[in-house]
């Protein structure tokens, strides 16, 4: 019996579970069968739970729901071309990727991120699909960058990392969105500012998170969504683009980016990046802006379509 390291397994959830996913496993034959899924989530530790969520109406349904397990393989930032064959009703699929049998039978690609070869622990109805959930058997992780999907796009850590620039003094802004809403917080000035602050020892995504925590609403961290280098105050300035739950926040309100709010916001390279998220919002089409306060491109993320 194989035993699973409950700290092992717990850096490697907190690591790769937003990433894309493929869940794969046999049907009837032994015939390997698999498909791209966005609901993979952790559930315990003690005993090593994981969930994904099936369709009702795959036509995987029967043979995943009798099968004895499965495997969830977190796709690397290289491998769109695995999602989206994984994605689509292609014929063979699996010749899109290299794989072998995983310690507990299911398929295990090449070049993942990470994989969690499961046995299947319950299988639960729930509406118009049916929850599987697996308990992991084996696992393995990899210092491969994974692969992101976030509102309809594909985001890897490879092309927000191109817009960094090393050494620079950072200041992290979060674009918390909540519809065509965005939280705006009071700069103290008499206007209105997103939440920001400077990025110190700790990085930049524990400054994210610290501004998610004190706005006091859930919300994602999500990708970078601008960075611009302000040659006034000497930094760089990281946006990331988040999306808000339900509750009220701690500070400041959620607010529709109208003409008259952003006109209120002081910042010049924050009030143009405003106005672009509000017209890509608009449209669910989003870029990542690299540049200075003045002057930069626009990079479009890749259409999962």
């Amino acid at each position: 019996m194989t035993t699973i390291d409950p700290r092992a397994l717990r850096n490697a959830f907190g690591t790769f579970m937003t990433g894309v996913t493929v869940v794969t496993s046999h049907d009837a034959d032994g015939n390997p069968l698999g498909f791209t899924a966005n609901s993979f989530t952790s559930v315990s530790l003690d005993p090593p739970l994981v969930l994904v969520c099936l369709a009702n109406s795959s036509q995987n349904y029967d043979a995943l729901t009798q099968a004895n397990g499965f495997a969830v393989n977190v796709l690397s930032e290289g491998q769109k071309d695995v999602s989206n064959t994984f994605a689509r009703p292609v014929e063979d699929r699996f010749s899109a990727v290299n794989w072998t049998k995983g310690p507990h039978g299911s398929p295990v690609f090449e070049n993942v991120s990470a994989w969690f070869d499961c046995s299947m622990h319950q299988t639960v109805p729930a509406g118009d699909h049916v929850i599987l959930i697996g308990k992991v058997e084996a696992f393995d992780t990899s210092t491969a960058p994974g692969l992101g999907y976030s509102r309809g796009a594909y985001v890897t850590p490879a092309a927000e990392a191109e817009a960094l620039r090393r050494g620079a003094k950072l200041v992290v802004s979060a674009l918390i969105s909540r519809g065509d809403e965005v939280l705006m917080v009071d700069d103290g000035l008499g206007g209105v500012t997103l939440p920001q602050m400077p990025v110190g020892a700790e990085g930049a995504t524990a400054a994210l998170t610290r501004l998610i925590a004190e706005a006091g609403v859930p919300a994602d961290p999500g990708f970078i969504y601008s960075v611009f280098e302000d040659g006034a105050r000497e930094h760089q300035h990281i946006s990331f683009l988040c999306q808000a739950g339900e509750g009220a926040p701690k500070q400041g309100s959620f607010t529709e980016l109208s003409k008259s709010t952003l006109m209120d916001v002081a910042d010049p390279a924050l009030r143009i990046m405003l106005e672009r998220f509000a017209g890509e919002n608009r449209l669910g089409n989003y870029g990542i802006y690299f540049g200075d306060q003045i002057s930069g491109k626009v990079r479009p993320i890749m259409s999962g379509s």
